[in-house]
């Protein structure tokens, strides 16, 4: 009985030893110095550039409106950018917009692959100057290492300590330059040199700036593992043609490290550096094939062309290429490329008839609208001469820079009288809409009892300057049987 007990402590023992989950073990990114490694930075910089100066951008627009260039402007109901001005109703450009984006993202995908990660991504480029901002203060790949493993002391604690305040700088100042974009920018700083600035403004800068602060310091490749939903369906857009970063099996293997030119007769070219994991901000091995971390910076294709270089071998052991183009290499046969596929075709007509529609869109969006709403208590009221009266809110919007005025008709209904209820002495044909706003008309309807009669009718407003017009449907409402 003793005895099956202890072995049965002995399994339950062994079985708590079990470890189901590992923990994550933290990427020590190594420097690489090479072609592609030139193009991260050139990205990184032409991106931070575009993201910290855009707000300072100025564009000159008539009357009180704002001339920041991208202007999001919440108060007021617009967004500007440039030449372009969006008023609430027209939100259907920013899904236009959203729509363009997420297709011209599938061609990119279909035909390079994963280069939008690698280069372009707010994630990599963020992530990028956070890293190297932790290599100048603590060291290439061994030294962060060993700073890390090391005891806690006065070095320890002066480059940790200083590498986050950077991080926290860097993340202060794109959280102030993401709500430049929705405050006018130079008034905004202003603001915030005299300690003036709202508490919506103080809240959001404090949570984007932990916000990058964390995802770029500390998660990292695991957003881009875990969080991202485009590395998980990225394969959807992948075809034996689309554009990886590969490495030739047929070429490198048997890798292995050995001594001499004529030690390697029975081994690839592959030296087994390990340099192709160590450079890589994901911590995969690419020589294991594509895999779903992978965001084809192309930064091992650097470190191995270097070694190549190094041992007198050709370069391009790790490369971009296609898996259709492996498989030629390996049967012997000469690589080809293919750009026009059905996927490709497919994508490029889509993008076309997106772009063509939302250019379409702006190049005849009206520059005035109007709008009907019908009384809803009373839907009518019988007035002492027996005459049916209806009334009506109408707007106008002038989406000029300049004061409109206008005249308002209505069509089918016979006999019908418009009037107008105001005390600043409009009338029906002279309503002032002031620039870049929305008129608001209380309107009435009478018709006698003769013509009295529930109908479809139509508002016309013209603009008197221009005659430009725009129509709305409505209803006239009198008792049923009257």
């Amino acid at each position: 009985m003793n005895q099956q007990t202890n072995n049965q402590d002995q399994i339950d023992s062994q079985a708590g030893s079990v470890q189901y989950f590992a923990a994550q073990e933290k990427v020590y990114h190594k420097a690489v110095s090479g072609r592609f490694r030139g193009l991260k930075w050139t990205a990184m910089i032409v991106c931070l550039a575009i993201y910290y100066l855009s707000p300072f951008l100025r564009w000159a627009r008539p009357g009180d409106v704002p001339d920041q260039a991208i202007l999001i402007d919440l108060p007021s109901r617009r967004a500007y950018f440039f030449m372009i001005e969006i008023w609430p109703q027209e939100v259907y450009y920013i899904t236009g917009i959203l729509i363009f984006a997420a297709v011209a993202l599938f061609f990119i995908t279909s035909l390079l692959g994963r280069v939008w990660c690698g280069y372009f991504c707010f994630q990599t480029v963020w992530t990028d100057l956070y890293m190297l901002v932790e290599r100048k203060i603590q060291g290439d790949r061994n030294a962060r290492v060993k700073l890390d493993k090391s005891p806690l002391g006065f070095e320890k604690i002066w480059k940790k300590g200083l590498t986050h305040l950077c991080w926290i700088l860097i993340g202060l100042l794109t959280a102030g330059a993401f709500v430049f974009y929705f405050n006018d920018a130079p008034t905004l700083i202003h603001d915030i040199l005299n300690f003036q600035v709202s508490t919506t403004v103080l809240a959001f800068v404090g949570g984007l700036t932990m916000s990058t602060y964390i995802m770029a310091g500390f998660a990292r490749e695991q957003v881009c593992t875990y969080m991202c939903p485009y590395a998980r369906f990225q394969s959807a857009m992948f075809d034996p043609e689309t554009l990886i970063i590969g490495y030739d099996e047929t070429r490198g293997e048997q890798r292995g490290k050995s001594k001499g030119a004529a030690n390697r007769d029975h081994l690839g070219d592959c030296v087994d550096c390990s340099l192709c994991v160590q450079v890589c901000p994901m911590g995969i091995d690419i020589r294991d094939g594509l895999q779903i971390q992978c965001i084809a910076c192309g930064l091992c294709v650097d470190a191995c062309d270097g070694v190549m270089e190094k041992v007198g071998k050709p370069k391009g052991l790790v490369r971009y290429d296609t898996e259709h183009n492996l498989e030629l290499r390996a049967q012997g046969h000469n690589p080809e490329l293919h750009l026009l596929r059905p996927r490709t075709v497919f994508y490029t007509v889509l993008l076309s008839v997106v772009g063509l529609a939302m250019l379409g869109s702006l190049f005849l969006r009206p520059v005035m609208e109007i709008h009907a709403i019908h009384d809803r208590n009373p839907l009518f009221v019988r007035l002492s001469d027996g005459s049916i009266r209806n009334g009506y809110e109408i707007k106008i919007l002038n989406k000029t820079h300049e004061e409109k005025t206008f005249s308002l008709s209505l069509g089918g209904l016979e006999g019908a009288v418009l009037s107008l209820q105001g005390a600043d002495g409009s009338t029906i044909d002279n309503l002032k809409v002031e620039p870049d706003s929305v008129g608001h008309f209380r309107v009435f309807v009478s018709v006698d009892k003769k013509n009295a009669k529930a109908a479809d009718v139509v508002f016309t407003a013209v603009d008197k300057g221009t005659s430009d017009m725009d129509q709305v449907d409505s209803v006239f409402m009198v008792k049923t049987g009257q």
